[in-house]
């Protein structure tokens, strides 16, 4: 179990997806692919390893398939750690200490 007192907000993307608009604020300029979760069924039977939809049809996909988005999903300010990334944590929580 990883424990380093990170204060955060949580939300349960199931119950509260993200809409279009926020996943395309989100993303920003960064690489739209590498929030797409690979593991999940819809991107499997696409076949978006070989055929990746275009970012506005990956945001709209996302927006209504939230599974289709690699968690979790950690951010803080204009910093995001996609997927579980322990170093990536704990850096973050040596920066968040007064």
């Amino acid at each position: 179990m990883l424990d380093l007192n990170l204060d955060f907000d949580s939300r349960d993307l199931d119950k509260q997806p993200l809409s279009e608009s926020e996943l395309d604020k989100l993303i920003a300029n960064r690489d739209y692919k590498q929030f797409l979760n690979t593991r999940n069924d819809l991107y499997r039977e696409r076949n978006m390893a070989e055929k990746p939809p275009t970012r506005p049809e990956a945001i709209k996909l996302m927006s209504q398939t939230p599974n289709l988005i690699r968690r979790p999903l950690l951010v803080r300010g204009s910093q995001i750690i996609i997927g579980f990334d322990e170093a990536a944590y704990r850096i973050l929580a040596l920066r968040a200490k007064p």
